[in-house]
């Protein structure tokens, strides 16, 4: 982390994740353009709010399956990505293929990782969820057999194993929630790059526009009109035991997961609330 002087009023608590160590894109092939929405669905209308404007980005077009069985590949370098918050890597085949990784801690440039049935277990390594030992740090772990990794995908988490029973994996997420997986998914070893992401302090509202954040306005500033919170002589509370969405539905605290999901047998124990 580097903590700016302020020398001015925008860098006064600013701070940013030092990237002295990350290379420039260096393979076209593997850039896509990548279209911005302004938070608006096919039709046209407004469907997520706070979302325009932000620097112009590509899509970097990550391996999440890595499907090179059994063959070794080369780290050639780490690039920062800016549709993610962990760094990610570029690697080579022998073959020649080259291909982006998400990439973990404690992997070096020039270092090599294997994506195999049994791999050594050294970081950047992908194998099955059986032929990891309990107590093992993981992520980019499948959720289907063959289908690429979905879940511990964002910067500094892992999930932990904590047992093997018959044909699941019990894993403990990074949100404290115990689940189980098929064993016969694939899984990466280690924990994920750029641990400080969660530190960094953007210090100013420009920073969040070239992000593509727009302001957000608290709905106890609004209207009544316009928000449940909205209107009131002076200052009013948002009532504890009432909060609402904008479109009037229970907010803070309060379950939406359906009842009925059918993953709902897989989910061991519930995460940790924050309330």
């Amino acid at each position: 982390m580097k903590q700016l002087k302020p020398t001015t009023p925008g860098q006064r608590g600013m701070s940013v994740v030092k990237t002295k160590h990350l290379s420039a894109p260096s393979v076209k092939k593997l850039l896509a353009p990548l279209k911005k929405t302004g938070g608006r669905s096919s039709s046209g209308r407004l469907s997520v709010r706070g979302r325009g404007g932000g620097a112009k980005r590509k899509y970097r077009l990550v391996d999440f399956k890595r499907k090179q069985f059994d063959i070794e590949a080369k780290v050639l370098s780490f690039e920062y990505d800016p549709s993610r918050s962990a760094w990610i890597a570029l690697i080579e085949y022998v073959n020649g293929e080259k291909s982006y990784i998400l990439a973990p801690q404690q992997l070096e440039v020039g270092g090599s990782v294997v994506s195999a049935e049994k791999a050594p277990l050294r970081a950047g390594n992908r194998l099955k969820l059986k032929n990891i030992p309990v107590g093992t740090m993981i992520y980019n772990i499948e959720l289907r057999p063959g289908k690429g990794g979905e879940l511990v995908r964002s910067a500094g988490v892992s999930a932990q194993v904590l047992a093997q029973e018959g044909k699941y994996t019990h894993l403990k997420m990074p949100s404290s929630e115990t689940r189980k997986i098929n064993h016969e998914c694939f899984a990466t070893f280690g924990q994920i790059s750029n641990p400080k992401h969660r530190f960094v302090n953007l210090g100013k509202a420009g920073r969040s526009r070239h992000l593509g954040r727009r302001p957000k306005v608290r709905g106890s500033a609004m209207a009544a009109v316009d928000h449940p919170h909205g209107g009131g002589e002076g200052r009013t509370g948002i009532g504890l035991k009432h909060p609402k969405t904008k479109w009037g539905k229970p907010a803070y605290g309060v379950k939406t997961r359906r009842k009925k999901k059918l993953s709902n047998k897989f989910i061991l124990q519930r995460r940790k609330t924050k309330r």
